[in-house]
């Protein structure tokens, strides 16, 4: 069941089976070790009861927390290792996020796909870099970024010679505190040629809502979930907690495993259904 690296260039370049769907998941931040470890170990456990191709997600380094007194992570180094570990006793494929251009190098020696987070999508150097890399590259679509805006994304990284780019829709802002899901932007981004991930966890984020950090309202992220599924989208990206109450980042939009088993079978079942 677990997903090949020739499988993943095959759904970057959308020549894949038409039912393949992705599924990125993970907890927000990597926490320690063990948590780390746990958290893939029972993600290897949906994609396996599943047969769902399915890649692991956390952060080493969560340099844009609303605070600076908060949970950052363990940084780049003891990061890395941890997410080494991972592979090597899950055999999932690992997805992170870079801050910064010299960051690229050593976490592409590791990961399997660089992510570039949504407030940094315009950041030319950045985008370059994790192009040069070679790898994969998923882009968060910013918060204040139209769906169609993301061609130049796209064109910057592609200068590059690397094609293989998914973009993730997290959400628009709308007003203060807030955020905006529209479904149109799913066809739209499709239109640009390059797979579409559907963040369900991050676009329920009401940033910076609670004062020193950000809120969210995880009881809409089944609907925002399946209503992109519906939509037409190439996978689901859902941060995912043993137990979100107590998680050091974004717990109030992270989901627990019952709710991501949940999420996963019907958007399957939707999935189904539209083809």
């Amino acid at each position: 069941v677990m997903i090949k690296i020739e499988e993943l260039t095959e759904w970057f370049s959308r020549k894949r089976q038409p039912d393949r769907f992705l599924l990125i998941s993970g907890p927000c931040v990597i926490e320690s070790e063990n948590s780390c470890l746990n958290h893939a170990l029972q993600l290897k456990r949906i994609a396996e009861k599943f047969d769902l191709p399915t890649v692991f997600k956390a952060s080493f380094d969560k340099a844009n927390r609303s605070s600076v007194s908060s949970f950052r992570g363990p940084g780049l180094q003891k990061g890395l290792g941890i997410l080494a570990r991972v592979k090597q006793e899950t055999g999932l494929p690992v997805i992170t996020d870079v801050h910064e251009t010299f960051q690229v190098e050593p976490v592409a020696a590791v990961v399997d796909i660089i992510q570039i987070p949504a407030l940094l999508c315009r950041q030319t150097d950045l985008l370059l870099a994790c192009g040069k890399s070679g790898l994969p590259v998923n882009v968060k679509k910013g918060q204040f970024m139209a769906p169609l805006d993301m061609k130049n994304v796209f064109q910057k990284i592609g200068s590059t010679g690397n094609n293989m780019i998914s973009v993730t829709e997290r959400g628009t802002c709308f007003g203060y505190n807030n955020l905006v899901s529209d479904m149109r932007s799913i066809p739209l981004l499709r239109d640009l040629g390059h797979p579409v991930v559907f963040d369900a966890t991050h676009s329920v984020q009401l940033p910076g809502a609670a004062g020193d950090c950000s809120s969210g309202e995880r009881r809409f992220c089944r609907t925002l979930a399946l209503s992109a599924v519906a939509a037409g989208c190439d996978g689901l990206f859902l941060e995912v907690h043993e137990d979100p109450e107590q998680a050091l980042c974004d717990g109030p939009n992270m989901v627990d495993f019952r709710e991501l088993e949940y999420i996963t079978e019907t958007s399957l079942k939707i999935r189904r259904a539209l083809l």
